[in-house]
């Protein structure tokens, strides 16, 4: 926790941040990012294994709050536990370098795709209606996020590539450049742009619905006279956020269980999973299993069957 000397000098050096170069600006952001994506990789890295169905640990028996015994399976803690144990430390951190560039690369282009957008809307800020202001800057959004998706891609798969080898002990994929040749020569440049479709279609999904329901219900819902109506809409569209979410994960799952399908890879190959013809294919089968949604909780995961009997 900073002191508050430390946070009085951050508010007095805020006049010296505003005369930063943007270079200055972009470096600072890109290495908070870099931060970030090595901080929560671990999570990341344990999502992915449980995405692609790689459960090595056994499942313990429990009870619900209702008094049903159930299995469940283990939590992220265990998870990584397990890997530790495998890996070393060390081995949490698989394919972080991908998305430590992935990271940069989507910083950078955000940034400069905003100011462009930002630059030729100033001009319709005053006439727009507030739902059309709602549509105009959601529609910038999905630009900046799709531009951002298709430069950052290719990173994805490396990195998700670069975890799954985990699962089969695999030395396929090593350093990022290793994965640029050898992605490359077998799959040519479509290989990088495996699981793109799902993944875009459900960030976009994301960002409509987010920003539509919370404009409705910040203007529809919230009533005017409620002392903390402004408080409420500040929040509205984090709790949004978090709802749309649940929703749109089958599209994060599927683009990533197709980004390790028939690559060469024990987690993508029968009989863990068949050879998907496309992402439909994969969306079904993940669908007919029940699977759409593993892997989008660390905790409580209970094994889908029926309670146990005492």
């Amino acid at each position: 926790m900073e002191s508050p000397e430390n946070l009085s000098v951050q508010a007095v050096n805020i006049e010296q941040d505003v005369s930063s170069t943007p270079v200055e600006v972009d470096t600072a952001v890109v290495l908070l990012g870099a931060g970030v994506t090595a901080v929560t990789h671990p999570l990341l890295y344990v999502k992915l294994l449980i995405q692609v169905g790689h459960e090595p640990l056994p499942p313990t028996v429990g009870t619900t709050m209702f008094g049903r015994r159930v299995l469940y399976l283990p939590g992220f803690f265990s998870y990584a536990q397990h890997i530790v144990e495998v890996d070393g430390k060390r081995g949490l951190f698989r394919g972080l370098s991908p998305r430590i560039v992935s990271s940069a690369i989507s910083t950078m282009v955000r940034g400069k795709i905003k100011q462009q957008v930002q630059l030729r809307s100033k001009k319709d800020d005053q006439q727009a209606t507030s739902l059309r202001k709602v549509f105009r800057e959601t529609s910038h959004e999905m630009i900046i996020q799709c531009l951002s998706r298709v430069a950052t891609h290719p990173f994805h798969v490396m990195s998700v590539r670069c975890m799954a080898q985990f699962v089969g002990k695999e030395v396929k994929y090593g350093g990022m450049f290793s994965c640029l040749i050898k992605i490359f020569k077998e799959e040519g440049v479509a290989g990088f742009y495996v699981g793109l479709i799902p993944h875009v279609l459900g960030e976009v999904l994301f960002l409509w619905c987010c920003n539509l329901l919370a404009h409705f219900i910040n203007t529809y819902a919230v009533d005017e006279s409620f002392g903390q109506a402004s408080a409420v809409r500040s929040y509205t569209k984090f709790v949004m956020g978090i709802a749309v979410s649940v929703l749109t994960y089958p599209f994060m799952l599927v683009a990533d269980v197709m980004a390790v399908n028939n690559c060469g890879l024990a987690a993508g190959l029968p009989p863990r999973y068949p050879i998907f013809k496309s992402w439909f294919h994969c969306w079904n089968h993940l669908s007919h299993k029940g699977h759409l949604f593993r892997g989008s909780s660390f905790f409580f995961r209970r094994v889908p069957m029926p309670s146990i009997k005492n």
